[in-house]
């Protein structure tokens, strides 16, 4: 098939580089070698961008890129580079935008033409070898772009020139500086609510996404309002994912997104990012008290109790397939497919096997409470039935003339056979390469579930691997000339904006939880070093790499991320690590980015509605400032347990508990440095404080709940 059974990819770090080592074409990485050698034989670039859990990218590797006669056409008339857009995002994050400009599309695979010197002046998506689908055939379209690379130059030239410049301006937000305007977020609020889906939850029509950052909004603008509806938009949304095929019904955890609008059939890939930003959501919702017990009794809990649960089963299983337990960190993803002819075949069930590992009781009991029928909801084997929770206890009680007890004992029975007999399947891959960013993001996550959990020793154990990975991080990923790179092992990688931003937030999470000051410190000059290396201290805002990177050939773009897609947006997240610095440190220069910050988007933010979330929280946190609670008392004195465990059952995005007892190291909080020191450390009070002003200690539980629900300590500093 080919003459050199395996290409340069072979001794890649990235598993889907690895992946295609296998074919007939004559990879590069990204690189200069690639741009040398382009230039040097004349030929144009053929870019592919993908990722290991990407279903189509393996399609059109298996179509295409393993095809001797598509081979031998790329081999004579490209060179060929490819990228794995985890490893890369920089790369994958200009490309996108470039041939989304051109092919009104973005995703993955990116199939990208370039000059030789990196410029894009034509691309797409995915192509099928052949013309179908509506779809030119990637033979034909590879024989036409090298004859107009021959023949029309000139003409590709201008186009590759012009869409550089566009991408360019489009890329810093030109035009998009405005005042700093608090109304961003009722406009965002508003835009959220229309494209509300009342009947399944999320937003928007299929594909539904999980829009993490949304929901933390509509929780924290339910905080400031007490609108109901704004709480049942979350719920519901919530809700709606945990009880669809998009959830993992036997092992926990979610897909990447649903392909339809009910939440029922996924694409089956597992993201670290997508879990680690639910986790997050389902604990924050778990904390509201207002919710009536769940009216289909799917879990027999209140829904605060099923969003818990829904939480524990997202970290048990990351435990199990995501995480490096012994060295700490959190790996990249969990492929959809463990074969080339599958599409989520390891997820999905017929009748028939449901049968064959259960009893008739149990099976009985699955079929009702999953749907499992003869004809499933998959279209490649129709026969396969995606896991989602179709009925309550009581209905399948009633159906089976059987107590609601024996219907939940044979389902809890039923579900851990069917996970064991999964387990044995062929399992799809899992990237154990570990980004800083979504490692942080994790480490956030974890932190968050060991504060808030009731699971004393799910908690426990967040907390010490959260502890584990960050400072895995800080000896591995870490130095103080450059901040964190982007991958934990491996060769190194120049860090990004985002690895930055979230370790900071990682950090100063790590330093609420334990005190310890190197955690601060790090954070401090981190944050620094990102104002430093990343910030635009003319028109404000960061870009996603750093001033001094090496040129990235010719869409050498500098770049701005701004919309929440897939992650959180760097800009929005290093506002709100600005904001809390500030908090910290009372430093002005960090109040002062962080308004500049804002303002270089806020002329645009209102546009960008659900995909601006985090700035719309960001924003929130800036006009009301974090509010911040510091709990004195000795260790194990009972009243202070019971003002921490209240202080962090409320909800308030950005909220900070430090708990401060006789033994505890100097405390870095700018607000408290004239109260501190006449705070009686032995005694159990709840100090409140807001921007720099504090509130009079409170050594009552119900009181605490009512300062931080009504934002009463932002109010006094307003």
């Amino acid at each position: 098939m080919t003459d050199h059974p395996e290409n340069r990819l072979k001794d890649s770090a990235s598993p889907y580089l690895r992946s295609a080592a296998h074919q007939p074409i004559d990879w590069h990485e990204w690189g200069d070698a690639a741009f040398v050698r382009a230039k040097s034989e004349d030929k144009p670039i053929l870019l592919d961008i993908g990722a290991v859990w990407c279903h189509w990218c393996h399609v059109i590797d298996r179509e295409s890129y393993e095809n001797a006669e598509i081979a031998k056409i790329i081999n004579e008339h490209f060179v060929a580079v490819k990228v794995d857009r985890d490893e890369r995002p920089d790369v994958d994050s200009r490309y996108q935008s470039a041939i989304s400009a051109i092919s009104g599309q973005g995703g993955w695979p990116l199939t990208g033409f370039l000059l030789s010197d990196g410029k894009p002046f034509f691309g797409g998506t995915y192509f099928p070898p052949e013309d179908q689908m509506g779809r030119p055939g990637f033979r034909r379209v590879l024989l036409a772009v090298a004859d107009s690379y021959r023949n029309k130059r000139a003409d590709l030239e201008r186009a590759a020139n012009s869409l550089a410049d566009a991408v360019s301006e489009a890329e810093v937000f030109t035009g998009a500086r405005a005042e700093f305007d608090l109304d961003v977020v009722e406009a965002q609020i508003k835009s959220v609510s229309q494209l509300f889906d009342m009947k399944n939850g999320g937003f928007g029509r299929a594909p539904k996404f999980p829009h993490s950052s949304a929901i933390d909004l509509i929780l924290e603008r339910y905080q400031q309002t007490k609108d109901r509806h704004l709480l049942a938009m979350a719920e519901t949304t919530l809700e709606k994912m945990a009880r669809g095929g998009v959830h993992d019904q036997l092992a926990g955890g979610f897909h990447r997104y649903s392909v339809d609008e009910r939440w029922l059939v996924p694409h089956f890939e597992k993201m670290s990012y997508d879990n680690s930003e639910l986790l997050k959501n389902y604990l924050r919702v778990s904390r509201f008290t207002l919710s009536d017990m769940d009216p289909s009794r799917t879990s027999g809990y209140p829904k605060s109790s099923f969003f818990e649960e829904v939480a524990e089963r997202i970290i048990l299983w990351v435990n199990v397939v995501l995480s490096d337990q012994e060295n700490g960190g959190f790996y990249a993803s969990q492929d959809a497919d463990y074969s080339l002819d599958d599409d989520g075949d390891y997820f999905t069930w017929t009748l028939d096997e449901v049968r064959a590992v259960l009893t008739p009781e149990e099976s009985r009991v699955i079929e009702l409470y999953c749907d499992v029928e003869p004809h499933g909801e998959m279209h490649h084997n129709p026969a396969k039935n995606v896991l989602w929770i179709a009925r309550g206890f009581s209905e399948i009680a009633q159906i089976l003339k059987k107590e609601e007890d024996e219907i939940i004992r044979l389902k809890l029975s039923a579900e851990a056979k069917m996970l064991k007999a999964r387990e044995a399947r062929s399992t799809p891959f899992v990237d154990k390469t570990m980004y800083v960013s979504w490692n942080a993001m994790f480490v956030s996550a974890y932190l968050e579930a060991a504060r808030v959990i009731g699971t004393a020793w799910i908690a426990e154990d967040c907390r010490k691997f959260a502890l584990k990975t960050l400072d895995r991080m800080l000896q591995e990923v870490w130095s103080e000339s450059r901040g964190f790179g982007h991958r934990i092992g491996g060769p190194s990688l120049e860090g990004s904006l985002d690895d930055q931003v979230f370790s900071v937030l990682a950090l100063l999470d790590a330093y609420e939880a334990t005190l310890d000051p190197r955690y601060f410190s790090a954070a401090q000059k981190t944050m620094d070093l990102a104002i430093a290396h990343y910030g635009d201290a003319e028109g404000g805002g960061f870009f996603d790499r750093p001033s001094d990177a090496p040129p990235m050939g010719g869409l050498d773009v500098r770049r701005k991320p701004f919309q929440d897609s897939p992650t959180p947006g760097a800009n929005s997240v290093a506002a709100i690590a600005l904001i809390r610095m500030h908090a910290f440190t009372g430093d002005h220069r960090y109040y002062a980015f962080a308004k500049k910050t804002l303002e270089a988007f806020a002329g645009i933010a209102p546009q960008y509605g659900l995909f601006a979330a985090t700035y719309g929280l960001a924003a929130t946190l800036f006009a009301n400032h974090p509010l911040q609670v510091v709990i004195t008392g000795d260790t194990n004195d009972p009243a202070a347990q019971v003002l921490e465990a209240t202080a962090h059952r409320v909800f308030r995005f950005g909220k900070s508990v430090l708990r401060v007892t006789p033994e505890t190291p100097q405390l870095h909080l700018a607000a408290l440095k004239e109260t501190l020191p006449h705070l009686p450390a032995d005694k159990a009070v709840a100090v409140v404080c807001s921007g720099q002003t504090c509130l009079p200690p409170t050594s009552d539980p119900e009181q605490l709940i009512a300062l931080l629900d009504n934002g009463a300590a932002g109010a006094a500093t307003s």
